[in-house]
């Protein structure tokens, strides 16, 4: 069956979001009248140009902001209490790997902080590290890692307590673009295998296409959103799916979504 056609659970709903800061040069409004749900397993895509708010959105999904207007639940309670109970992880754009931890321990530390014993915090490191692709890299060091094993690595840390939400602000935009591409097709295979719900942030058209059961276009600042596709794409995906009329079609809907928001620019 297709993505997106199955009715699944609610995890995250926002209704009338508003997010405005207040600056010494008067409010800026970073979101406004954003209503959204995502589903459990779905892979949700945020894109829009830079300060339309999808990072801001992700950081309140996470309890990083509080939202000045509308409502927000995740797993049918705050945002805040979500983050007491350890709902989601958080990759950021860059890795953030201290540097005098091996692989293992970067991993380990949220394991630590959170009391889980010795045993298993070394089992569930030995599994993420499976599940990365990473298996015999724990002892290294993050200087002794590619730019994309220290993201892979940090998705790892973000997986070590299974939390059943996973949040990305554009981990792969600091990539070249052939790691990029390589980086995509394991997440995808990442996500089959624990069916995560993933919220991502991107710039990346093709990007956002080619991961996301449902891509939200947002419009510049405020940020709104002016479109939330769909996506028609089997949950099987090779990187030549780019090349199918489908894909394509869905990129230009994507493109006419940006410019559409353009327009209502303030």
């Amino acid at each position: 069956m297709e993505a997106g056609r199955v009715r699944r659970e609610t995890v995250i709903e926002a209704r009338n979001l508003g997010l405005t800061f207040e600056t010494n040069d008067g409010p800026v409004h970073a979101l406004r009248d954003v209503s959204l749900s995502i589903g459990k397993g779905e892979f949700v895509s945020f894109i829009g140009p830079s300060g339309c708010g999808k990072t801001t959105f992700l950081r309140c999904i996470a309890a990083l902001e509080a939202p000045t207007a509308g409502t927000l639940s995740v797993n049918g309670m705050s945002a805040d209490a979500a983050r007491r109970a350890r709902a989601y992880g958080y990759v950021f754009q860059a890795a953030g790997l201290y540097p005098w931890r091996t692989i293992a321990g970067n991993i380990r530390l949220p394991l630590e902080i959170m009391g889980f014993s010795r045993a298993e915090q070394a089992e569930r490191v030995e599994k993420v590290l499976s599940l990365v692709d990473l298996e015999g890299f724990g002892r290294k060091f993050p200087w002794q890692l590619s730019g994309g094993m220290q993201q892979r690595a940090s998705i790892a840390r973000a997986l070590a307590f299974d939390a059943d939400i996973l949040l990305m602000d554009e981990p792969f935009g600091a990539l070249d673009e052939i790691v990029r591409d390589r980086l995509n097709e394991a997440l995808l295979k990442l996500w089959a295998r624990t069916e995560k719900t993933i919220g991502f942030v991107t710039h990346s058209i093709p990007e956002a296409v080619y991961l996301s059961t449902k891509i939200v276009v947002m419009s510049p600042r405020p940020g709104r959103i002016t479109d939330v596709i769909e996506s028609t794409l089997p949950r099987e995906r090779p990187l030549d799916i780019r090349d199918s009329s489908a894909f394509i079609a869905i990129a230009h809907r994507v493109r006419d979504g940006l410019r559409a928001g353009q327009g209502d620019e303030e």
